[in-house]
């Protein structure tokens, strides 16, 4: 079960929305290979907002993806890229529906 997350928010800077969308793609193999990090998303809000939100099953997990590649390269790319530094948050899941249930799950 997740019980722990993370919400990333980034903003593009002006003319890089398709670099930053490609970027974020890019990620996408390198959270294939944490073994931590149950689900992996990165979605686009809006022409230039997007996300990434991340579950994970304990603080562990958590940590090594905060403190991984994806992370790196993250603040790496800021200034490049998004207007601001990336707003990100850990969160705690309170409840979830995930494929293979039969119904929500409380996550605590």
């Amino acid at each position: 079960m997740n019980k722990f997350a993370i919400w990333a928010q980034v903003e593009a800077k002006p003319g890089k929305e398709r670099e930053v969308e490609e970027f974020l793609k890019s990620a996408q193999p390198l959270a294939d290979r944490e073994e931590g990090t149950i689900a992996w998303y990165a979605v686009k809000m809006g022409p230039a907002r997007f996300g990434i939100f991340d579950t994970f099953a304990d603080e562990k997990g958590r940590d090594a993806h905060l403190n991984g590649e994806i992370a790196k390269a993250l603040f790496a790319k800021a200034p490049e890229l998004f207007s601001s530094a990336p707003e990100v948050h850990t969160i705690a899941i309170i409840a979830e529906k995930v494929p293979g249930t039969s119904r929500a799950q409380d996550a605590r």
